[in-house]
């Protein structure tokens, strides 16, 4: 075990009301003082009923109140205009009025689908019909559930530790893993064994369910503790429970085997425990620093938020309001007396982390998130990886609600009912997507009728509707999701999470878990016809339905059936961008780098074998290797040759001994092949467990405008038909040529 020594990182100062949101938020003073002076006014109760009341009987009166065509359009397009004027107010009453806003908006367009439009003469009008009524009633549910998580985020922040370390408590750290590679696990045993805390307080634990020599030799040398046990009974959550009889720690740390925390990660988050001693867990966020494959194939890494940016950005704050925070499997840690209390890591689902969170607060327990990055990790390589571990979380998250429905479970307050519930229908999305997706050609091929209103009245409701709620969610979430960019997300894995879902709901349990591979490469960039076949075929269908429906046009000079016409063609069309993106993604670009290098600026040094010393700077470093950027007139090292590298942290300096593999320019690349255990442990504290590292970048996108997303998101989805349509031709022409040998590569297979 290593003797670290316990230097403390200073911290954020903690707000005068951590828990009081009004304190920190924006820091506009005008609407903190009007909601300062509207409180004395709110505090009778009668007067708080009345004003409820009378909101209420308002609210409803005029969602229910019948406009004609031209009236609607009038005051749809006077809402639009009103919540644009908002849209350029800051503050939290003018979002609060925004989201009330689009509610109300949203709740009018559905009101008027059920009561006016589903008048309709055939089994198939009525089929198709009610199907998209379904899928509608879903979308404005999880709007509305979405804004009760969003609204009012949470931003806590770090409480200090005591100035006695003795008062600090006991931490076990626990990484599990099972089928990857020790260079992935090393670097977070090394990050783990230099984290800021006392030596005889924290304990190192590698948790082998491969059960690999390899493994236990290693942790020998890094003096960490290996266990193992004889099965996998329960997958990760049968190896985390195995491990608690076997450890005595107070708290246990868990990190995936690929998230590498930082020195002060500790140190931030176990305030709160000792500051609450009802808190059960704390969740940090999951920052990856490798593109996950959308980013990779799209060409967006760190220029647009990935999919998971939403979730820890904005989500986990809100749930923290209301005592609903989720654990999320690492870079978090749990109290183990509650642990223990209810069972340890719950092994009922696949999502184990959630159900686990789940019961902590059925039992009474607090969670809490704190949104500062303490830990990185690897994202999914490939496309089919990132399906399948989709797939694994939307199959738990089924499961949970049919086994455990937050709606009836025992212990839980409404609020927290209602942030589990969002949680586990979001990933019901695949359903609706399908719908939408295919919905257009129940008019062009059926001629069937699911809106049983002209083109201009369906309009007149459904374009208010869709653009105050994008306007209302950009402004909450516009800092870490664009808008349209979950509709590219949801696209592509519509299809392949509604099987799992279906089949967890009416078989919970039946299937086991599958593990996320991380640290593989793609070689050769590829398309994957395999994957992509499902939007294939969708897009296809679109495709043939603008032809059905031109062909339509040029037969009906009636405007009405015009009007119909035209409204369905706009929809394919925007489904066919979509669909074009999605098969954009299943474009595999090349990934060489099993280690993907994390740029920084960092000082350094490089020792040259004649004993002069140059001064430069660390532009990058990975797992196996630093960047260097030299100055200029600075003799350079060659191709092979030793130098010593010094890397600085404040007045700290790390010298390991390196070996040139690249010099292009002033840039030079080094390797480590020849570090000991100590100089892997050093070169660790220097890179990835600095404290700043992932704080300092996370979340810096540019704000989201919703027009120029949409424009990207078009830009997407044309490039995605392009590289689409030259895959075929180069498909096509080398099956021609060599037809015996394209055989084997043909569209459906992985290997074309």
């Amino acid at each position: 075990m290593s003797q670290t020594k316990p230097k403390r990182t200073k911290l954020a100062p903690e707000p005068s009301q951590a828990d009081t949101p009004l304190r920190d938020y924006d820091g506009k003073q005008w609407d903190e003082r009007l909601m300062t002076l509207g409180a004395s006014l709110w505090s009778p109760n009668w007067f708080r009923l009345l004003i409820v009341l009378l909101a209420a009987l308002l609210f409803i009166a005029t969602v229910t109140v019948k406009l004609n065509s031209t009236q609607q359009w009038v005051f749809g397009i006077l809402c639009i205009l009103v919540a644009f004027l908002l849209s350029r107010i800051s503050g939290r009453l003018i979002t609060v009025t925004m989201v009330t806003l689009s509610i109300f908006v949203s709740l009018r367009y559905i009101y008027w689908r059920v009561t006016q439009t589903l008048n309709f003469s055939g089994p198939l009008e009525f089929v198709f019909g009610y199907a998209l009524l379904l899928a509608e009633i879903y979308a404005l549910v999880m709007l509305i559930l979405s804004y009760f998580q969003t609204l009012w985020p949470l931003p806590r922040r770090p409480v200090p530790l005591p100035v006695d370390t003795s008062a600090w408590p006991t931490v076990d750290v626990y990484i599990p893993t099972y089928n990857e590679p020790l260079d992935v696990v090393r670097q977070t045993v090394m990050a783990a064994t230099v984290l800021d805390w006392p030596a005889d307080k924290l304990r190192v634990y590698v948790l082998d369910d491969g059960r690999r020599d390899e493994f236990r030799e290693f942790c020998a040398q890094a003096g960490v503790g290996y266990l193992t046990r004889a099965d996998n009974q329960y997958a990760k959550a049968g190896n985390l429970n195995a491990a608690l009889p076997r450890t005595s720690g107070e708290y246990i740390a868990v990190f995936d085997c690929d998230h590498i925390t930082t020195r002060s990660f500790l140190q931030v988050c176990m305030g709160w425990f000792l500051k609450d001693k009802k808190l059960a867990v704390l969740q940090t966020p999951h920052v990856f620093f490798s593109p996950d494959p959308f980013e990779r194939n799209l060409e967006t890494f760190r220029r647009v938020p990935n999919e998971g940016d939403l979730f820890y950005g904005v989500v986990q704050n809100g749930n923290d309001l209301w005592n609903a925070s989720f654990f999320c499997g690492s870079c978090a840690v749990l109290r183990r007396s509650a642990l223990e209390d209810i069972g340890g890591v719950a092994t009922e689902s696949v999502t184990e982390d959630a159900l686990t969170a789940l019961k902590l607060s059925a039992k009474g327990y607090n969670t809490a998130y704190l949104a500062v990055p303490q830990a990185a990790g690897l994202a999914t390589e490939s496309l089919g990886r990132h399906i399948g571990q989709r797939i694994r979380w939307a199959r738990g998250m089924a499961e949970i609600f049919r086994k455990y429905n937050p709606l009836l479970s025992r212990g839980l307050r409404l609020s927290q009912r209602l942030c589990y519930l969002s949680a586990m229908m979001h990933f019901f999305f695949g359903i609706p997507r399908m719908v939408f997706l295919l919905m257009p050609m129940a008019y062009l091929f059926f001629g069937a009728q699911v809106f049983h209103a002209s083109a201009l009245m369906v309009l007149a409701y459904v374009v208010p509707h869709l653009i105050i709620s994008n306007m209302g969610a950009s402004r909450i979430q516009g800092r870490f999701r664009h808008s349209f960019w979950n509709e590219i997300y949801e696209t592509v894995l519509a299809w392949y999470t509604i099987v799992p879902v279906i089949q967890a709901l009416l078989f919970p349990g039946s299937k086991g878990f599958n593990v996320t591979a991380k640290g593989g490469v793609i070689r050769q960039s590829f398309f994957d016809w395999a994957l992509a076949r499902p939007y294939l075929g969708l897009l296809l269908v679109n495709l043939v339905g603008v032809v059905v429906g031109l062909v339509d046009l040029a037969h009906h000079p009636k405007w009405i059936v015009t009007m119909s016409i035209l409204f369905n063609l706009g929809w394919v069309a925007y489904n066919i961008m979509l669909l074009s993106a999605a098969a954009g993604v299943a474009s595999e670009e090349k990934q060489l780098r099993s280690m993907p290098r994390v740029q920084v600026k960092l000082p350094a040094a490089v020792g040259l074998p004649d004993g002069r010393r140059i001064a430069c700077q660390a532009s990058d470093f990975s797992r196996g290797g630093l960047g260097l950027m030299m100055p200029e007139d600075a003799p350079l090292p060659e191709r092979g040759e030793r130098v010593m590298i010094s890397v600085f942290r404040d007045n700290y300096e790390g010298i390991f001994p390196a070996e040139v593999v690249m010099c292009r320019g002033r840039l030079l690349g080094v390797s480590f092949p020849d570090l000991t255990i100590e100089q892997e442990r050093d070169l660790a504290r220097v890179t990835f467990a600095r404290a700043d590292n992932w704080s300092s970048s996370w979340g810096k996108y540019r704000p989201d405008r919703p027009m120029r997303s949409f424009v990207e998101v078009i830009g997407i989805g044309i490039v995605g038909l392009r590289d689409l349509l030259k895959q075929m031709f180069w498909w096509g022409k080398g099956h021609l040529r060599h037809p015996a040998e394209v055989s084997t590569g043909a569209p459906g297979t992985k290997r074309s």
